[in-house]
């Protein structure tokens, strides 16, 4: 019984340890990020920036309320420190559980720590250099339709506004680009099988538009690149549980 006690009271320690580690690595980041927030927005910026000069336009960001362009800023960092603390985050958690996983479910658990990061980055940059600019090619072309009136209707773009834009579309790709790491683990723990997947194609497709349709902001242009992205990935996924199957 005390040998029980001690190892549950070691396991607690060792836990509290490890969300230490995650908390004061957030902290830092968020305090790096604070630092570093105007380069950061100004990154975020640019995609905006050259679509203006492309189309010779003239414009500014512009924030309405006093504190806006603070906590505006403030939500920037957090989200920047959250990305940069989540790949610590999974390795604390598997460091946690390792003493008490199998070689073979090591051997299946690391690709995935590995991959899982590297699959969210990709959802992030293929909305900063592919995504962002059709979007804006969609939402301003109101714009172009409407300034031959005698009072046109000119954008100007708020601070906050813009920051949500850019994060929710980059969040929503980088959750969606996880869904063969998803599957992946369903079909190891044989709780899917790629028979299923195949089977269930049709009915996957009217729910990843709808999901697409659902997580993205109200334009065709971002919510179509998803949804096809999605289908992509989902064919990707059979194939990877095919495979795990042979082996298994």
């Amino acid at each position: 019984m005390r040998d029980k006690i001690g190892s549950f009271s070691d396991h607690f320690h060792e836990l509290k340890v490890r969300l230490a580690i995650i908390i004061m690595f957030f902290l830092c980041s968020l305090a790096l990020s604070y630092y570093y927030s105007d380069s950061i927005y100004q990154f975020l910026l640019e995609p905006l920036e050259i679509y203006f000069r492309k189309h010779n336009l003239q414009r500014e960001i512009i924030y309405t309320g006093l504190s806006e362009a603070f906590f505006t800023y403030l939500k920037l960092s957090c989200y920047v420190a959250i990305i940069l603390t989540f790949p610590i985050f999974i390795f604390q958690i598997y460091r946690f559980i390792s003493p008490g996983l199998k070689k073979n479910e090591k051997s299946f658990i690391k690709p995935i720590l590995i991959f899982a990061p590297i699959l969210f980055v990709s959802g992030i940059l293929l909305v900063y250099y592919y995504v962002l600019p059709s979007v804006f090619d969609f939402f301003l072309s109101f714009e172009e339709v409407r300034t031959k009136g005698n009072m046109p209707i000119i954008l100007e773009a708020r601070v906050s506004e813009y920051l949500s834009l850019c994060l929710s579309i980059m969040l929503a790709f980088g959750i969606a680009f996880q869904l063969p790491i998803l599957l992946v683990i369903l079909t190891k723990i044989k709780l899917l099988r790629s028979q299923s997947l195949v089977k269930f194609r049709r009915f996957a497709i009217v729910i990843i538009f709808t999901i697409a349709a659902i997580i993205t902001p109200p334009d065709i242009i971002s919510q179509v690149i998803l949804a096809v992205i999605m289908i992509i990935l989902y064919e990707l996924s059979i194939f990877i549980c095919k495979l795990i199957e042979r082996k298994n």
